[in-house]
């Protein structure tokens, strides 16, 4: 397997990894691309012009119809029903400087007035449907609705999304893909398509600067009420341009995904769709996702429609392997047309990273490039691209031309802080929060840790060192560095371990608070325990000292709540605001008893 990644090595497809590393007398330093950043587009719509343009016939977007067949429109049809769209909308005589806001997932007639609102220099906002979809307390969304003040709000059914709207107190324009002639007021979606677009659209489109505002994106509000985050146009295009420079191959390869990651955050909705809005590529809206009974469609899907990069987080790696691994024919299919698997959103555990490579290896004789990077909302996203073969996970990649990335000592880590052009303005009417996000240099407090993998060759890459504020001292007086514990327990539990929680805030050793997966449901008790009784042996023997050896686990029976705000719905977990509700679950873990596992 010597030329197993040929092309990697080819500086036509992926930009040789190069650093420059700055160190000041306080012990911090700044690491940055030498290579400058480009040119790029004045606003997202450039994109669109270009393809409906250059490839009017290329499929741009599909999805699944009712019937189980493909709805599908070329970048011309695309192109096409962004007109007429963002005409009806002038034609409304909306509010001025008040957003567009989406209440409901992925879809194309979502993406069709997300583009055309930016089309026009009007802002939009896509909310998590959870807030509306996965609950019958509207406190959230209503709050959030009030503080986003919207001019129109757009969701794909009245019956699902009209209660919340119409107990909100707003005088919004409603519109709705289905179900529009059940609420009072409000238009269906189709009459947007019916207007023929004329030279308004033009000339809102041409007084668009690349610091208008593009979208609103939501914080997760893991610690109070969620931030209205500004993605102006400017950071978008050059986040865009900063990938592409990274990644060489997209300029010869259009890129093909099949995604289900959500547009009400940044990795789906601005990493993901601007990838393919920016090179022309094509984006399947996957129905499926990282859920039981959810999944099983992703995996169809993937095999039916083939990308070119898999895009996922972790927990959607990790429940789609046992499929793949048990169909040897569904997951060459899968394989088939990868160049890349990507995983973002939290830290890939080594365990998931292994069992890809080994099904890669089974199917198509050779592992796959593995990749990843990392950023925030506030980055639009990307700061950091590992473009490059990486050996193993925790590798976030090199910093992007065009962003500074400051190592600041922080007690037992470094502190990582950005600042570059595609690092956003503020928070949308919140001067305060937007004063404390930055320091007095104007770098970003983004609140991650790293470390150089070699700090005389700052090219290798970051490592990831987890959030700041999730560490915690023992009592001994012990830090513990709960993000990258957390990833070397999970993996040393798979795979019958969705994720765990760290435990051990003023007390004197670590425990862990367990989410199981479908597989370790499948197992008696006593041979569940038996396995996570040797991991954490397994984890003793490592070494690391207190701060990395877990002493006891519990095992969750309610899996983690997305209403309370336990995991997001990129299945990603809030280890705080588990800590906070299962407050109980703590303390029995601590009291021991016949459902306490410890190392043996």
């Amino acid at each position: 397997m010597a030329n197993k990644f040929d092309w990697l090595s080819d500086p036509n497809m992926l930009a040789k990894p190069r650093a420059v590393r700055v160190g000041f007398d306080d012990g911090s330093f700044v690491v940055r691309s030498p290579e400058p950043l480009q040119p790029y587009a004045r606003c997202i719509g450039e994109w669109l012009d270009r393809w409906a343009a250059e490839t009017p016939n290329a499929l741009a977007f599909a999805e699944r119809a009712f019937d189980g067949s493909w709805r599908r429109l070329t970048w011309a049809e695309t192109r096409v029903l962004v007109g007429r769209i963002a005409q009806s909308l002038l034609g409304l005589k909306l509010t001025p400087n008040a957003p567009i806001v989406v209440l409901s997932d992925n879809a194309l007639d979502h993406v069709l007035i997300v583009l055309a609102g930016m089309h026009i220099g009007r802002a939009v906002c896509t909310v998590s449907s959870a807030y509306s979809r996965m609950t019958k307390d509207y406190t959230k969304i209503h709050g959030i609705l009030n503080a986003l003040g919207p001019a129109l709000v757009y969701a794909s059914d009245a019956a699902v999304y009209g209660p919340p709207l119409a107990s909100s107190g707003l005088h919004a324009v409603a519109v709705f893909s289905q179900g529009a002639e059940t609420f009072p007021g409000a238009l269906s979606f189709d009459s947007l398509t019916r207007t023929a677009e004329g030279p308004a659209v033009k000339e809102a489109f041409e007084a668009i600067t690349p610091d208008t505002h593009a979208k609103y994106l939501l914080t997760s509000g893991s610690t109070g009420h969620p931030k209205v985050v500004i993605n102006t146009h400017r950071m978008l295009c050059a986040n865009q341009q900063m990938i592409g420079q990274a990644w060489r191959f997209l300029d010869k390869e259009k890129p093909v995904l099949v995604d289900w990651l959500p547009w009400s955050h940044t990795f789906g909705g601005n990493h993901n769709l601007n990838l393919v809005l920016r090179n022309g590529g094509t984006l399947v809206i996957d129905d499926g996702r990282p859920a039981p009974g959810q999944i099983e469609k992703s995996v169809a899907n993937l095999a039916e429609m083939q990308p070119t990069i898999w895009f996922n987080v972790p927990r959607g790696f990790e429940m789609a392997l046992p499929l793949l691994e048990a169909d040897e024919a569904l997951a060459r299919r899968v394989f088939e047309r990868l160049r890349a698997v990507f995983y973002a959103g939290a830290a890939l555990p080594q365990a998931t990273w292994d069992r890809l490579q080994a099904l890669a290896v089974k199917v198509q004789g050779k592992p796959v490039w593995l990749t990843t990077s990392w950023g925030s909302t506030e980055t639009s996203p990307a700061i950091t691209s590992a473009h490059w073969e990486l050996e193993r996970a925790g590798i976030i990649g090199g910093v992007l031309p065009g962003l500074e990335l400051k190592f600041i000592p922080n007690g037992e880590k470094l502190e990582l802080r950005v600042r570059g052009v595609s690092v956003f303005p503020g928070y949308r009417n919140a001067p305060q929060l937007t004063a404390q996000a930055y320091d007095e240099e104007g770098y970003y407090r983004i609140g991650d840790a790293g470390f150089l993998t070699d700090e005389t060759q700052p090219e290798l890459g970051v490592v990831f060192n987890g959030r700041v504020a999730e560490d915690f001292k023992l009592t001994t007086g012990t830090w513990v560095s709960v993000g990258t514990l957390r990833v070397r327990v999970v993996s040393a539990m798979a795979p019958y371990v969705q994720d765990v929680v760290v435990t051990g805030h003023d007390r004197d050793e670590i425990g862990v608070l367990v989410f199981p997966t479908i597989q370790a449901a499948a197992l008696p008790a006593q041979e569940l325990a038996k396995h996570l009784r040797a991991a954490l042996k397994a984890l003793g023997g490592e070494g690391g000292g207190s701060s990395q050896t877990p002493k006891r686990a519990l095992l969750l029976c309610e899996p983690p709540n997305i209403e309370a705000g336990e995991i997001t719905d990129k299945g990603y977990i809030n280890q705080g605001a588990v800590l906070k509700r299962r407050a109980s679950d703590i303390a029995s873990l601590y009291a021991g008893g016949p459902d306490v596992i410890y190392p043996g």
